[in-house]
């Protein structure tokens, strides 16, 4: 796979012991799947510090140890060690060397929502025709999409890489090592506030995506979105500029839309007719996105068709679940304003003959606005649900608005975490099958928890 020459020569680091002839065939930043001739990165995390794995890597047979500078530790003469300022930078040199070692166009996705299910769909409609490596699941960040990349070989025609930013410049970042060809931004919302500021600052964030792509430089955006609708009317630097949209003009656009039987029927373009097996109104964008980008790489509307009414919809993502006979709508994986807004909409128009209840969780990293965005939230729920239930510090604003509001206090339960919130279900509520209850919190609030 690699030499440490190259090695040496992607990062641009200094040899101290070992020789720069010596391969490695894999890179690792895990001690537990080190395999005789791989290369170790001790990369300090929150919870670990690879360092201190350096000698178990060794005996499990690595074959080349990168650690930083800083520290100390020796490393036995038989193996190759390399030291360099940032073993996290590192990753991704080594990363981007060897994705230049191959001619497949890598697309790139990011947003504010939607982007992993975006990426999830354009690989499976791609997959028809092509063989596909992508990211699995939410691994989209310094370490997840420079390791996706090293799983490269001759043998993949496409790259799908999804990138995630909670901080300025990751997104700048993670585009010159994967070296993305086309780019999809699928909106600018309300996330991360707490350190872009304002949705100015998640825009420009995310649009370092599109000024960092590579030839042929095609970018895939949302034209119903504000700030994204002036790159797609052609403002942008860009080469090639495809929209996606329901309500304006664009090139991919959604008409003629129905929900059947829990799903989505709409046209696109006016040719062809696609069904979505999901609740979800936002994920017509997300078909439009996988749509236009099969298009590009030349497949037919009805073979784009066939393949998005076969898609699997991620867990935890609108996913209508049933438990011990009662109807969830799981919500889990994340939450922001904007994601909230649209939960909220599809419990309104969810037909049920019973109650419509709705167990909130804090929404976090919203900055100095975050008091803010849950008492609007609280106003909104009033013409939404029957009986709602907050979970956090922050979701109790949301229940205090809703109170004053005029919805009746004996509907309304506050608890601290989601565990209490299962126990106000379980023993003080009764659901029943004719219910529904939707559960939506951010990731850190462990509403999942709501189920067990």
């Amino acid at each position: 796979m690699f030499s440490c020459a190259q090695i040496l020569k992607a990062t641009r680091a200094k040899l101290v012991n070992g020789s720069g002839d010596i391969w490695v065939k894999d890179i690792s930043i895990d001690s537990r799947t080190i395999k005789k001739g791989s290369a170790f990165i001790a990369i300090k995390g929150n919870n670990f510090d690879g360092h201190d794995f350096i000698g178990k890597a060794i005996k499990k047979g690595a074959s080349c140890i990168i650690k930083a500078e800083k520290n100390k530790q020796k490393v036995t003469e038989r193996v190759a060690c390399i030291e360099v300022k940032d073993t996290l930078k590192a990753l991704g040199d080594v990363a981007n060397f060897w994705r230049k070692r191959f001619d497949v166009p890598v697309i790139a996705v990011t947003g504010s929502n939607g982007k992993t299910t975006a990426k999830d769909m354009i690989a499976w409609v791609l997959s028809h025709k092509f063989k596909v490596l992508k990211n699995e699941g939410t691994k989209n960040n310094q370490i997840g999409l420079p390791l996706t990349l090293l799983k490269l070989d001759g043998t993949y025609d496409i790259v799908v890489l999804e990138l995630g930013t909670n901080h300025p410049g990751e997104i700048a970042y993670l585009s010159r090592i994967a070296g993305s060809n086309v780019g999809v931004i699928t909106n600018i919302g309300a996330a991360h506030l707490g350190y872009f500021g304002n949705l100015a600052g998640v825009f420009k964030e995310k649009s370092a995506l599109i000024r960092n792509l590579d030839k042929p430089a095609i970018a895939i955006l949302n034209a119903d979105d504000h700030f994204l609708r002036n790159e797609v009317t052609r403002k942008t630097k860009i080469p090639f500029v495809l929209g996606f949209g329901i309500k304006n003009q664009s090139d991919f656009f959604a008409t003629d839309i129905k929900e059947r039987h829990q799903a989505l029927v709409f046209s696109i373009n006016l040719k062809q007719k696609i069904k979505l097996q999901t609740l979800g109104y936002h994920n017509i964008y997300n078909a439009l996105i996988a749509a236009a980008i099969a298009r590009v790489f030349g497949l037919r509307y009805r073979e784009i068709a066939l393949r998005l009414a076969g898609f699997d919809f991620p867990e935890s993502r609108l996913k209508l679940v049933k438990s011990k006979n009662i109807r969830f709508i799981d919500d889990t994986y994340n939450a922001n304003p904007d994601s909230l807004q649209e939960a909220l909409n599809t419990l309104e128009k969810f037909q049920v003959r019973g109650r419509k209840i709705f167990i909130m969780g804090d929404m976090l990293e919203l900055g100095s606005g975050a008091r803010a965005f849950h008492i609007r939230a609280g106003k909104d729920i009033v013409k939404v649900c029957d009986v709602f239930i907050s979970v956090g510090r922050l979701s109790k604003f949301t229940a205090q608005t809703a109170r004053r509001c005029g919805f009746k206090s004996k509907n309304i339960f506050t608890c601290r975490r989601s565990e209490e919130a299962a126990k106000i279900l379980r023993k003080k509520l009764f659901p029943q099958s004719n219910d529904i209850v939707l559960v939506k919190g951010s990731r850190a609030m462990r509403m999942e928890e709501v189920f067990k």
